[in-house]
């Protein structure tokens, strides 16, 4: 079974270069540092093209990240969605879009309406993540599900962890002309999409 960690605990072992599994009000995250993003390939063996996305303990830390200026639109759906189900991807550059999105443009970003998962963010500081299961499997709903696919990945404590909503993020992109486009529907819907098509 997988180790089962306090926070600091955890936010120590992921600054060491490890993976590990987390709540969110979505689904659990697999994660890691953006440094060690590999990890996540492996462990979930998937392709290299499929991007992970990054989580942060506030929007403003997420931004940052971008390494580029924030078009007012992007900061209004922040502002309005998060935290919460909803993954914005935005124009990117520099080394996190490198680490999470190797050869891409944009990079997708996430606060999620977790408590204990923005916790443990707050400590770790911005960490890859991507739901936690197998390529092509259906995503683990609870923590003993997710010890049972990765029982070498330690996971955050105290579990049970609350029922997540068993559904992925929306994911909405930013077209290079402007405006949304949806990519993934998902828990929330954002009326903005409704007049960009």
């Amino acid at each position: 079974m997988s180790l089962t960690c306090k926070p600091a605990d955890l936010a120590a072992l992921l600054q060491q270069g490890s993976a590990a599994i987390f709540p969110t009000d979505t689904l659990p995250a697999l994660a890691c540092k953006p440094e060690a993003a590999e990890l996540l390939w492996e462990l979930k063996q998937r392709p290299r093209h499929k991007p992970v996305i990054l989580m942060a303990a506030s929007a403003e830390q997420l931004l940052e990240c971008l390494g580029r200026p924030i078009e007012a639109a992007w900061q209004q759906m922040t502002e309005r969605y998060w935290p919460g189900a909803l993954t914005l991807v935005l124009p990117a550059r520099g080394p996190w879009l490198e680490q999470l999105n190797p050869g891409g443009i944009s990079l997708g970003l996430r606060l999620p309406a977790c408590q204990a998962a923005l916790e443990l963010l707050a400590l770790s500081g911005p960490l890859a993540t991507t739901s936690a299961n197998r390529s092509g499997e259906p995503a683990c709903l609870d923590h003993r599900v997710a010890a049972e696919r990765f029982p070498q990945v330690p996971q955050l404590g105290p579990a049970p962890w609350p029922a997540p909503s068993g559904q992925g993020s929306t994911v909405i992109e930013w077209l290079p002309g402007g405006g949304w486009k949806l990519l993934r529907a998902g828990a929330v819907m954002p009326n903005e999409l409704t007049h960009d098509g």
